[in-house]
């Protein structure tokens, strides 16, 4: 395509010699296709239902149906009026209790409805190699979910391949790079934590520093907080140092929960660099620190009290399992949060870790 990027609906790569018959100028919310007009409709939420009202529409399609509001959804068949008129979806499962499966797919013969089941490996556009290695980036619930078009329900453990004897390390290497992943709290505890890339090509939660106001009955302001948080990581020291070694760890980037603005400002003000919102897509992030806790490439230093309190008790939430959600227990997360912000934020440093040829086991 060269330097300038081309919109894919009119790449010939993709639509042969249909593409000259699509129209698309980059950001409008219409196109033309063959004549006809196209709207392009996002659904982030319930409010995009309201888009849809007054339209009259022959043909939909709708890319990740599990991700767009049942609202939506109710909405677009409504409008689907012309005789013959057909909606075609496309998407990864979700629970068995997603409103798409229990309202729809699983009502198909009543509804006039049709559907087919296809495995990641039933893509033949994709090469083995790129099967194997999704393969291995995906394990328990996502694999089943992602790599075998299973829907299955979350529930029980969240991390079931945590394993205190095989997880939990009492000496780190030596590391490359250090990170901070930081779950603020005012009541609630407050967790910075420190993750290492060590030389060995694994990920080590190297250290933690905690404070929990209730347990105290101690609150600290976001000035303290800076202050503590900076202090600890100036007297941090690796547990294999050389006594002579001075202490200090310096992250590269220190990722804060994305609520805690405050103290992110207060962070920045007093001159902590490195400093970005974290990451916080919850479901993408726990399948990132179950990929590396599976393959073996993510370890906890025994120093690491409450991430290791918290995280076999670390539970999806039944109630939202019920509503064909999936969504961790807040209670006792804290540290499993930290942990969870400074992993995903920080994907793109070691996916290639999970390769299907850089596969290890836990030592």
């Amino acid at each position: 395509m060269g330097p300038e990027k081309r919109d894919a609906r009119t790449a010939p790569a993709l639509f042969g010699p249909l593409a000259r018959h699509v129209h698309h100028t980059r950001g409008a919310t219409t196109a033309t296709i063959l004549g006809h007009t196209v709207h392009l409709i996002g659904a982030a939420d319930t409010r995009a239902e309201g888009r849809l009202r007054g339209l009259t529409a022959q043909l939909a399609y709708v890319d990740e149906a599990t991700l767009v509001p049942e609202e939506f959804w109710t909405q677009l068949l409504a409008r689907l009026s012309v005789p013959g008129a057909r909606l075609f979806a496309t998407t990864n499962p979700d629970s068995p209790r997603h409103w798409l499966k229990v309202g729809y797919l699983g009502r198909a013969a009543e509804l006039n409805l049709r559907s087919w089941h296809f495995r990641l490996s039933d893509n033949p556009s994709l090469s083995p190699e790129y099967v194997a290695d999704l393969a291995a980036e995906y394990v328990g619930l996502w694999r089943k979910r992602m790599i075998e078009g299973a829907w299955v329900v979350a529930e029980g453990a969240i991390y079931d391949t945590w394993d205190e004897g095989a997880h939990v390390v009492d000496a780190l290497p030596d590391m490359r790079r250090y990170w901070l992943g930081v779950d603020y709290g005012t009541t609630n505890p407050f967790v910075a934590l420190l993750l290492g890339e060590g030389v060995d090509d694994r990920l080590y939660a190297c250290g933690e520093w905690r404070h929990e106001a209730r347990a105290t009955h101690q609150s600290m302001t976001d000035a303290q907080y800076s202050a503590a948080v900076r202090k600890w990581l100036g007297h941090w020291r690796h547990p294999d140092a050389d006594p002579d070694a001075p202490a200090g760890v310096a992250p590269e980037w220190t990722f804060i929960d994305p609520s805690a603005a405050s103290f992110s400002t207060q962070m920045w003000a007093d001159g902590h660099p490195g400093l970005a919102r974290a990451t916080n897509d919850v479901a993408d992030g726990i399948r990132s620190v179950s990929s590396l806790l599976a393959a073996g490439r993510l370890l906890v230093h025994r120093s690491c009290e409450g991430l290791l309190t918290e995280l076999p008790g670390y539970s999806w939430d039944p109630k939202a399992t019920d509503r064909g959600e999936d969504a961790p227990l807040k209670v006792d997360d804290h540290s499993a949060d930290a942990l969870r912000y400074v992993v995903h934020s920080t994907a793109h440093e070691w996916r290639h870790l999970l390769t299907s040829t850089n596969e290890t086991s836990v030592p």
